[in-house]
């Protein structure tokens, strides 16, 4: 009897043992792993936090954000009006505008200007590094030189001269740190293609006759793409970084919408009279840069991916 419920118990094991196998993943393990990672989930939840800010701004805050309130632009006024209240949390700016109202709107400008360059920039370092990593030879060279020329020159002067070419706007700004701010990411993926391709399950399929874009496509990238993941967070915090660099430049977003970088400009007049004006935009690129930071990270330790 005591035989029979051991080996009933040991099958039972077994059975939820293969279970078990068959549900863990890559991505699976790498959330629990990164869910102990304090720093990491309080990064994501000031991003998520952001986010709805971003997308729930003009509910909470109904005042168009480029409607003028105050009219009297005298000294008492304004020096009155600039001041936090229960009305304005963060006081308003020269103009009357909510300063909280302003950041929530910019929050949107800046993640939507992250997201989309770092989208450009991901897409172009990956087909980069992907041809010079995969076929080797001229193509890599060829790729490889390209990449240390735009590394050569410096990043912010190259964005301001393609800015400047293009013209200023939230558009152009987006495409221009997308254009490039690829360079990171094709090193990385080529990177991690050659030490993908020496591995026999590559070996196998180029003998079963698959076709490089196949190789690539079905079994390069897919293991590559930790590597990619834990750059393209990093690259969000750059790309939101440059925006208000540039917007504070006034080659930006321009007025009257609004950006943390243009809120930034606005308020340095009044740094020392009224340090909250600058403070709070930079609060807000601060955190949210820094937020993108150390979930990349978190992604980067959960999913064990060693530095290139």
């Amino acid at each position: 009897m005591l035989f029979l419920f051991g080996k009933a118990r040991a099958e039972r094991l077994d059975r939820e043992g293969r279970k078990a196998a068959r549900t863990r993943t890559l991505w699976g393990d790498a959330l629990k792993r990164l869910s102990k990672n304090k720093l990491a989930v309080l990064a994501l939840i000031w991003i998520l936090f952001m986010g709805i800010v971003a997308l729930t701004g003009r509910i909470w805050v109904p005042q168009v954000f480029g409607e003028v309130v105050y009219t009297d632009s005298s000294t008492a006024t304004l020096t009155s009006k600039l001041k936090p209240s229960l009305e304005h949390p963060f006081g308003t700016d020269l103009l009357g505008r909510d300063v909280l109202g302003r950041i929530a709107y910019g929050a949107g400008v800046s993640l939507a200007i992250g997201i989309l360059a770092t989208l450009i920039s991901t897409s172009i370092g990956i087909v980069l590094g992907s041809l010079a990593g995969y076929f080797g030879g001229l193509i890599d060279s060829l790729v490889m030189r390209v990449t240390d020329t735009f590394m050569a020159v410096p990043y912010t002067l190259f964005t301001i001269a393609l800015i400047a070419v293009l013209g200023p706007g939230w558009i152009n700004v987006f495409l221009a740190i997308g254009l490039l701010g690829w360079t990171s990411i094709c090193r990385v993926v080529r990177s991690a293609i050659l030490q993908i391709k020496e591995n026999d399950y590559i070996a196998a399929a180029k003998a079963l006759g698959a076709s490089n874009l196949r190789i690539i496509l079905r079994h390069i990238l897919p293991n590559s793409m930790a590597s990619v993941v834990v750059y393209s967070t990093m690259s969000i915090g750059s790309a939101i970084l440059s925006e208000a660099a540039l917007s504070y430049l006034g080659l930006g977003v321009q007025q009257p919408q609004p950006s943390w970088g243009v809120m930034i400009s606005e308020g340095q007049t009044f740094l020392q009279t009224h340090p909250w004006l600058v403070f709070c935009p930079g609060a807000a690129i601060l955190t949210t840069v820094l937020a993108f930071t150390l979930l990349g990270d978190g992604l980067r330790d959960a999913l064990d991916v060693k530095g290139t």
